[in-house]
């Protein structure tokens, strides 16, 4: 439906993608059974922390039996991921980043965006 194409969407979830990969700050906290990545950012960074964070918690909860908790903070998010123990050392290995890239949806979500419809079930 071209009436509902919307490329300026996926200009602007790729520019937050942009700004959580390269000028978010993201620190580590091991905690039982899996991690917490605190990230923060100032003004345009903050906002794509807690729009992308929150987005991908809720589209990876369960896969794998990971779950994923995101809460804002006033300056990011904070995304909590506990894991089966077997899967303990990958999240570590993943860290951050490597988290926000798990997951076979993208290409599809680019797509949903761009589209103009909802991608975030």
């Amino acid at each position: 439906n071209w009436s509902k194409v919307n490329i300026e969407a996926l200009r602007q979830h790729l520019i937050d993608m942009d700004n959580v990969t390269l000028h978010a700050d993201a620190k580590s906290e091991p905690l039982e059974g899996g991690m917490r990545f605190i990230v923060s950012g100032n003004g345009q960074i903050k906002e794509s922390i807690q729009r992308m964070v929150t987005a991908h918690a809720a589209i990876m909860n369960g896969i794998g039996n990971w779950k994923f908790t995101a809460t804002t903070t006033e300056v990011g998010a904070n995304l909590t991921v506990v894991t089966p123990p077997k899967d303990a050392g990958k999240l570590r290995a993943l860290g951050f980043i490597g988290v926000m890239a798990r997951g076979m949806h993208h290409q599809e979500h680019h797509l949903m965006i761009a589209r103009g419809d909802n991608p975030h079930h």
